[in-house]
């Protein structure tokens, strides 16, 4: 709306707020106007102008009684200081992703819109989709609801929207990819090797589901783990632990096949990332103790990390990380060693069935 003669159309909606107050002026994406201002010699530019305007419409001599203003953003850290100081905006309100019974509430409300079989479990589907946004939530919702239409039936079921968690997470199933039989045993092991060396650590999120139908987002199989309640806190013995179960695909493979195929690229980027953040943010390093080695920006949108340490460093950092992950592969292929018969009995039993549930799972490990 500011685009285009913007310090006039300020004055003017600010005009029509007093007019109308008491009232409430919204500024959706406001680093579109109100980025800092750089100094830059001939920087007078329109959106500069705009800026000064709303600076001086929310805090000039006039009061603007009865008149609230609120404005978002994803990129706050962008924000003029002048913009964000008390006295113009007084409020931060970071709106996290909801927790466990958050993200209950919203799916019970978008919900609503469909016609639900009466024991749906919301805590359970609000559990299995942990780290889900509010959209993300309404697209599980609304996927179920073809899903059931696609199957002819006028009632969403739990099972509608467990299956739309998956489609959520990992895409649609892929009806026409048909894998070898040299294939699928390769994908049973390596999502097996997930599965065993998570339930044989400690502190470990409980598996919910293993699957080898491939979906469309590439995936030939997955180990869905849901974690018991909200986690906050992770300690170094977790995050070890969760790069262990990422490398046991891999491991499984090694220990059965004697190779390594294109099926752990994903678990290979996950495990790096998160021993490189153990070691230059979360300062879980004993050489570099509690000293930041890299920042994170835009923490709303995605949240790109860059390095502050010399090349040196940076090299040390990356041998490092190569250590971190090695011993816990090395653990991981142990793990599967010791537990070789059961590896066997849970690969072949995923091999026939496709998709095994966590419980099953848990009985033929316990057996």
């Amino acid at each position: 709306m500011f685009v285009g003669m913007g310090a006039s159309k300020v004055r003017d909606l600010f005009k029509q707020a007093k007019e109308k107050a008491p009232c409430i002026v919204f500024i959706d994406e406001i680093d579109a106007i109100g980025q800092k201002r750089d100094g830059r010699v001939g920087g007078n530019d329109e959106r500069e102008q705009t800026l000064n305007q709303l600076l001086t419409e929310m805090d000039g001599f006039e009061t603007n009684n009865g008149v609230i203003i609120l404005a978002a953003t994803n990129r706050p850290e962008s924000l003029d200081p002048a913009l964000t100081r008390p006295g113009r905006f007084d409020r931060r309100v970071p709106v996290e992703l909801p927790d466990l019974k958050g993200r209950e509430e919203i799916l019970k409300v978008h919900a609503k819109k469909v016609k639900l079989e009466g024991s749906v479990d919301f805590n359970r589907i609000a559990r299995m989709a942990s780290g889900a946004s509010g959209a993300e939530l309404a697209n599980i919702v609304n996927e179920a609801a073809l899903h059931a239409v696609r199957e002819n039936r006028s009632i969403v079921t739990q099972a509608d929207l467990e299956e739309s968690i998956e489609v959520v997470i990992a895409g649609y199933q892929k009806k026409n990819a048909i894998l070898t039989d040299e294939e699928k045993k390769v994908v049973s092991y390596h999502e097996i090797g997930h599965a065993l060396v998570a339930a044989k650590q400690t502190n470990s999120a409980p598996v919910q589901k293993i699957t080898i139908v491939p979906r469309t987002s590439g995936a030939l199989g997955y180990t869905m783990q849901v974690e018991e309640g909200n986690h906050y806190l992770m300690s170094q013995e977790e995050l070890e632990n969760k790069i262990a179960t990422l490398t046991g695909g891999r491991a499984a493979e090694e220990l059965v096949f004697n190779s390594a195929s294109t099926g752990a690229s994903n678990d290979i980027e996950q495990a790096t990332k998160l021993a490189r953040a153990m070691i230059t943010r979360y300062g879980m390093s004993k050489d570099f103790d509690m000293v930041a080695m890299e920042t994170v920006n835009n923490q709303y949108l995605g949240g790109d990390t860059s390095l502050s340490c010399s090349a040196q460093t940076q090299a040390e950092i990356d041998r490092q990380v190569v250590e971190l992950v090695k011993k816990q592969h090395e653990k991981a292929l142990q793990i599967l060693a010791d537990n070789r018969e059961k590896l066997d009995e849970l690969a072949e039993y995923l091999y026939d069935k496709e998709t095994i549930t966590g419980d099953e799972f848990m009985q033929i490990l316990n057996s």
